[in-house]
């Protein structure tokens, strides 16, 4: 092989490399310390998103119930002080990005429009944070937040539940957290059998 096809070669390499620890990240439940005591409960939106909602692969019909059931689960939270908080997607490690272009349409990479809370869920929320993976718990900017505001309890809705919600969910429970996931309030563009037991295994109550 001459230099050129050594350079070309591992090139090559190193790109298959970069994108295949851009998947990794994207899929992979983050670790942390256990959260001990804490009594008071919130609302966690998933990926509820101009981008996923209103081009998403979800029926009328499943968004019309989804809708439904977020905003009775909100109005509840609100009317016994719980705080609603909404996580948003948007792609921003390098190599995400690149797989997000290549495999996802390019949707919710950052600084691309869509990226914003969608029309029915754009003032619910009390706390707005991003999140750069499938897990919310990534970046580490929501485990402070449940901290400050002594959160032990999640109520989880949003979309999908076969990726982002499943991986919150239970990057939660490694937590400590106790986690219940609103599953006439989730959505997803395949079966959720298995993404079920995952969480039924993990200790996540389905309602």
């Amino acid at each position: 092989m001459t230099l050129v096809g050594y350079i070309v070669a591992a090139f090559a390499l190193g790109s298959v490399l970069w994108l295949g620890n851009g998947i990794h990240r994207i899929g992979a439940i983050s670790q942390g310390d256990p959260i001990g005591n804490r009594p008071q409960t919130a609302v966690l939106l998933i990926d509820l998103q101009t981008v996923f909602w209103d081009h998403g692969p979800y029926s009328d019909e499943a968004k019309a119930q989804a809708e439904a059931t977020i905003l009775n689960e909100v109005a509840e939270a609100k009317a016994q002080g719980m705080p609603v908080i909404a996580v948003r997607q948007e792609w921003s490690i390098p190599s995400t990005k690149a797989i997000a272009r290549l495999l996802m349409k390019g949707q919710a990479v950052a600084g691309t429009p869509g990226t914003e809370l969608a029309a029915p869920f754009d003032d619910l929320a009390d706390h707005v944070l991003v999140k750069r993976v499938q897990d919310s718990f990534e970046t580490g900017a929501l485990e402070p937040l449940l901290a400050e505001l002594n959160v032990g309890r999640l109520r989880i809705v949003g979309l999908d539940l076969n990726y982002c919600v499943l991986k919150t969910a239970l990057a939660a429970r490694q937590r400590g957290y106790e986690v219940g996931v609103i599953t006439e309030g989730t959505l997803a563009a395949a079966p959720t059998a298995k993404s079920q037991d995952r969480l039924n295994a993990a200790g996540v109550a389905l309602r």
